[in-house]
């Protein structure tokens, strides 16, 4: 009985994270250790090296394998940690897997997509990295799983994240400067005549945050009262809901609105209208992304573009130039105020 224990033991260790339980340490101390770093002490890095020989765990065995194996596939996971609704039909997502498609297509490509909720299969990236299916992996947007991926970039370079650069991050990322775009979002609707400002949309995402905190810098730069949260989940059972309940709460009080997303912004000049409020007399409004739909609104959405296309294209290059095996760094795309009628 005990060697059949011993052996079902031995099996389950796949994954760094799998041996990091064993071991009682986060999967990114196994990772630092087992790469020989020096940031982990000489004890739990023998202890970690000893549970590898013991279960058969090869230093970064997930990578070297799919050195060997190339199978023309690049493995594409959207993890939705902080909203577990959110579908990928979500204009955003379709529009930047579309010009994911396009570029991987051109470099001889296919492409794989998972969505995953983190809170129900906690594995989500070592378990895609570890299937053999893939050659390397595209995260788009890093959710709550900021600690995760990092984690994972230290023992796995063929891998990119759309999402925002934080300083002395590990994984490499492309995305927009979020913070950046969030002051020119609230610097236009104050110069519209704002001056009572709402974010609409959930800021603990860390683009989201962002996006938020520059627009609270503007704020404050103003001398104007703090941008008001209004905590708004992109599900579109959700959205619509929530947005009327804050606007029925807050939005004879606002004049102005800055949407964390193009969606958002179209569900709540729907909501301004049906509540009697003009745009932009009454509440002027800018989003963010620049979708298709902010040319469709009435009145057409003012709103501050990321350059999507762009981003899609960078994280292809990156992704390909680390399979390659080359150092990269992370690729942040300047932000573009697109004005339009709503502010």
């Amino acid at each position: 009985m005990p060697d059949r224990e011993d052996k079902l033991t031995r099996t389950t260790v796949r994954t760094i994270t799998d041996l990091a339980r064993l071991a009682g340490v986060s999967p990114g101390t196994v990772s630092r250790a087992l790469a020989g770093k020096s940031l982990v002490n000489t004890q739990t890095r023998q202890k970690i090296e000893a549970l590898a020989r013991e279960h058969g765990f090869r230093p970064n065995q997930m990578a070297s394998g799919l050195r060997r194996q190339k199978t023309g596939v690049i493995g594409v996971v959207i993890p939705l940690g902080h909203d577990i609704r959110q579908q990928i039909s979500d204009s955003f997502f379709m529009t930047l897997l579309g010009f994911l498609a396009d570029e991987l297509t051109t470099h001889g490509y296919d492409l794989m997509l998972r969505r995953v909720v983190p809170d129900t299969d906690p594995d989500w990236l070592d378990r895609f990295i570890g299937s053999g299916m893939i050659d390397g992996v595209i995260v788009i947007g890093q959710s709550d799983q900021f600690e995760r991926i990092e984690e994972v970039a230290d023992g796995y370079r063929a891998m990119v994240v759309w999402g925002n650069h934080t300083e002395g991050q590990r994984h490499c990322v492309v995305g927009t400067d979020n913070r950046l775009g969030g002051r020119m979002a609230a610097e236009r609707l104050i110069a519209a005549g704002a001056q009572r400002i709402a974010f609409l949309g959930d800021t603990g995402p860390m683009e989201f945050a962002a996006r938020f905190a520059g627009a609270q810098d503007v704020a404050a730069r103003m001398g104007l009262p703090p941008v008001l949260p209004l905590v708004t989940h992109l599900s579109p059972d959700r959205a619509s809901e929530e947005i009327a309940a804050h606007l029925a709460q807050h939005g004879r009080e606002l004049d102005g609105i800055f949407a964390a997303t193009d969606t958002l912004a179209a569900l709540c000049l729907t909501e301004l209208r049906a509540q009697g409020l003009a745009v932009p007399g009454d509440v002027r409004v800018v989003g963010f992304d620049d979708l298709p739909i902010a040319r469709q609104t009435v009145p057409a959405l003012t709103t501050v573009r990321q350059d999507i296309a762009a981003g899609a294209h960078g994280l292809v290059d990156l992704l390909l130039r680390r399979l390659a095996g080359e150092s990269t760094e992370s690729l942040v795309l300047p932000p573009e105020l697109v004005l339009r009628e709503t502010a």
